[in-house]
């Protein structure tokens, strides 16, 4: 079973552990921001490869390489004018933006699944003081099993993977409690890979431009969290419910009632006032406990889909698509 650290207790020894598994080329689960994030050298294939083979994660889909800051981020990728505005803007922070990797850049074509664009992001907080103190990028998507429910936690990391990981460092539950958003300037457009915990907003008021949607899903992975069926409970899922049966578990948000909710699994609310960072900071936590309960089906009420809502629907929609 994998060793629980407390950075918030012993910060020195977290990081002194985790550069000593880190160097032996090894995954751990580091906190974000975000989400938890199950790490590795982003420049040791070896490494990178035990990722996948950890969250059991088809080797064609890229994962994102986290920096320091931008400066090192620049001694791997090519920044164009907008991007660098956005990176100065919002690293450290939950943005994610792929840009071109540099000829002979050290991080491997197993983290970017042999693309020539790398998705970059600058972590806030202790994620980013453990990547200056090993020195080398770290390749880190969510520390959970591919396609299954993101860990918010360090017991959601240790539940999952814990028989899997040597060391999970914790420290506490995560402040966003989604992924981040994802953003790729391409002939002068600005397209949206991947809603997340920066609402679309804030980059378009910063870029000075609007973000292109995709219309429709694209066979073309090219950024993490773009699979069609991915963040899935056990249970099925339905959204925008209105009425809940006996058998389902609700996730509601907001103070309007549901039909049936007092004979349901159980219920849960990601806001009972309405807060969308508040229920974006419940959603992976409340799945779980929902999925838990014994419910066949896991009925979510709507939320609006404006702010952080798009990349909770993002979530959801996702969660409810047909499983392969």
């Amino acid at each position: 079973m994998a060793e629980i650290i407390d950075i918030t207790a012993n910060k020195e020894q977290a990081i002194e552990a985790a550069c000593k598994v880190l160097g032996e080329g090894l995954p751990i689960a580091i906190p974000t921001e975000t989400v938890y994030g199950l790490a590795a050298d982003a420049t040791n294939p070896a490494a990178i490869a035990r990722i996948y083979e950890t969250k059991g994660r088809p080797q064609f889909n890229p994962l994102i390489c986290h920096m320091a800051d931008l400066a090192m981020a620049e001694q791997y990728a090519d920044f164009d004018p907008v991007s660098r505005t956005l990176a100065e803007a919002f690293w450290p922070g939950p943005l994610t933006i792929v840009v071109p990797l540099k000829g002979g850049s050290a991080i491997h074509a197993l983290a970017t699944a042999g693309l020539d664009t790398v998705g970059i992001r600058v972590p806030k907080g202790f994620a980013g003081e453990l990547i200056r103190a090993f020195g080398h990028p770290l390749a880190a998507p969510s520390a959970n099993t591919s396609g299954k429910i993101s860990a918010t936690s360090a017991d959601h990391v240790a539940a999952d993977l814990g028989e899997k990981i040597r060391l999970i460092l914790d420290s506490g539950a995560s402040d966003v409690g989604v992924e981040s958003t994802i953003v790729k300037v391409e002939d002068g457009k600005l397209r949206l890979l991947r809603p997340g915990g920066l609402p679309a907003v804030e980059i378009e008021r910063v870029a000075g431009m609007k973000l292109v949607r995709p219309k429709k899903a694209s066979a073309a992975i090219e950024a993490p969290g773009m699979m069609a069926s991915h963040y899935a409970p056990g249970a099925h899922v339905r959204l925008d419910a209105t009425d809940v049966s006996d058998s389902e578990a609700l996730i509601s948000f907001g103070p309007a009632p549901v039909a049936g909710s007092q004979s349901a699994r159980i219920v849960l609310n990601l806001s009972e006032t309405g807060d969308l960072s508040e229920a974006a900071a419940n959603l992976f936590d409340y799945m779980k406990r929902a999925d838990a309960s014994g419910a066949t089906t896991i009925a979510f009420s709507a939320i609006p889909d404006e702010g952080l809502g798009e990349a909770i629907n993002d979530r959801l929609r996702r969660a409810a698509a047909p499983r392969e």
